[in-house]
């Protein structure tokens, strides 16, 4: 049974209301707190931080689109024994499936695990035994019709449309609330994305044409070989402000996790809230971090500076 965090930011026996909204330490749901406010808060060692604990999904918590490797696995398993845990990608739930929830031990509670696919337009929950989606902002049909026809089009024209036998996996995926589009295929190997487009260059010639076809829709670079699509703001930001309109916990007192949180990096929109990141290289460093930041947590402590190492804040 996890335990909740209580207002003074001990542990106590877990409210009713948890599946549906989490106690807030701080507040209404989405409150936005002074970012410089934060900082010194933490330095401080404020009880019960962080109420809850955000990662991206591919190279930070696995490498990507593969599964968890156990250890991770077994790692998240302690970890929502002591903290409510979201994991946001702009992936779709199967993925989440194979990735994360098919590698958990089976003697992982659930219940304090928040899903947000497609970048948080779909938010999932353990309710009764089953994952059930609480919400979903799709996209309207003929906004998808014309996503799929700009990426055919553009990318024949620019060259980046792969013979069928260099692609592994589906090459276009209808999300509902995102179209993405993968060179190489969802099942390329890990290697290949990454001598795919090194520089970038191919994905941002390839962005700004379908950007020009679809102006009423937001087309990003996504990972190393994809592009999505998605209705304008759609992005890590708008799914974490969505995760504290769900929970009643507020942006200031969670923790996001990531491996691209630098300016041009698709976990980056998370900096411009209120929310304090922590920057990983890849899965590795997340496992070891955690490997430091859990005992503290199940100790009933509140990790200090040192052991957060947050990013500085933008000015």
């Amino acid at each position: 049974m996890q335990p909740a965090i209580g207002a003074a930011g001990r542990t106590g026996s877990r409210p009713d209301s948890f599946l549906t909204a989490p106690w807030s330490p701080a507040g209404s749901p989405g409150r936005r707190p002074c970012w410089s406010r934060v900082v010194p808060m933490v330095n401080e060692y404020a009880e019960g931080f962080p109420a809850l604990i955000a990662f991206d999904l591919d190279d930070t918590l696995a490498p990507s689109k593969s599964p968890l490797p156990a250890a991770m696995g077994a790692t998240m398993r302690d970890l929502l024994a002591v903290r409510p845990v979201c994991i946001i990608s702009g992936g779709q739930f199967g993925q989440f499936k194979t990735q994360v929830l098919d590698r958990l031990p089976a003697d992982t509670d659930l219940s304090g695990l928040h899903l947000m696919p497609t970048c948080g337009t779909r938010y999932m929950r353990f309710v009764d035994g089953a994952w059930r989606e609480l919400y979903a902002h799709d996209l309207e049909p003929a906004q998808r019709r014309a996503a799929i026809e700009s990426i055919e089009r553009r990318a024949a024209e620019l060259g980046l449309w792969e013979p069928d036998e260099a692609v592994a996996g589906d090459r276009i995926e209808d999300r509902g609330s995102q179209i993405t589009y993968s060179a190489l295929g969802q099942e390329a190997a890990v290697d290949d994305k990454k001598a795919w487009d090194p520089d970038g260059a191919k994905r941002e010639a390839l962005r700004e044409a379908i950007a020009a076809d679809l102006p009423t829709l937001e087309v990003r670079a996504g990972g190393s070989t994809s592009i999505d699509i998605t209705r304008h703001g759609i992005d890590k930001a708008y799914g974490i402000e969505q995760l504290a309109g769900q929970t009643g916990i507020a942006l200031g007192d969670m923790l996001f996790v990531g491996d691209r949180l630098a300016p041009g990096g698709n976990d980056y929109p998370v900096r411009t809230l209120d929310v304090p990141c922590h920057q990983v290289a890849d899965h590795d460093e997340t496992l070891a971090y955690l490997n430091r930041l859990i005992p503290v947590l199940a100790a009933g402590d509140t990790p200090g500076a040192e052991l957060l190492d947050l990013l500085e804040p933008l000015a």
